[in-house]
């Protein structure tokens, strides 16, 4: 994967600056929808298979990603992935998605957090996580919830390499360690 990282590094960083740069109708937030929807896409095997079969012309394989996109383009997305698809870059789309994400969460003061809850939690419960989790990174979060059983009670927060796991599991753990030692 480091390798897929170093290619997409510099799409992404170049991506970025065009994004910075936006107008006001395709601004730094509509191209953050677009590579984000264009990651999902780029992601599934099947588009990856059709864009390298060589049967299939590099217009007819941006036509299809395209067509499976809902995001409006501009010329300058539209040029992005034909310029991908001709340089037989598609694989790379998730990681210049990801890598997109990282810069623009640098550049606001940001960062993804995943949320690990052992039941559902109502979205009052989620704002007063964030709260605090907020102070406790010194950033703004944004949320990905999910639900694991597994975890007995408490949550897990993973916030870029930082991980904060309050999870009945995870105590458990520590002293099952404890008591092995």
């Amino acid at each position: 994967m480091a390798e897929l990282a170093t290619v997409a590094r510099p799409y992404a960083e170049a991506l970025f600056r065009v994004a910075q740069a936006g107008k006001e109708s395709y601004n730094l937030a509509a191209w953050s929808d677009f590579v984000s929807e264009l990651a999902q896409v780029g992601d599934h095997p099947e588009v990856q298979a059709f864009a390298r079969n060589p049967k299939v012309s590099d217009s007819e394989a941006a036509a299809a990603i395209l067509a499976l996109l809902k995001s409006p383009l501009n010329e300058e997305a539209k040029n992005f992935l034909a310029m991908l698809i001709e340089n037989g870059r598609i694989s790379l789309l998730p990681e210049i998605g990801a890598q997109f994400l990282l810069l623009k969460n640098s550049l606001e003061g940001a960062a993804d957090a995943e949320i690990t809850s052992a039941f559902e939690m109502t979205d009052a419960q989620v704002a007063e996580l964030l709260k605090t989790l907020e102070k406790k990174f010194s950033r703004k979060l944004n949320p990905a919830v999910t639900v694991d059983a597994s975890l007995i009670g408490g949550v897990r927060v993973v916030v870029g390499d930082e991980v904060l796991d309050t999870s009945v599991r995870a105590k458990l753990q520590q002293m099952r360690v404890a008591l092995v030692s």
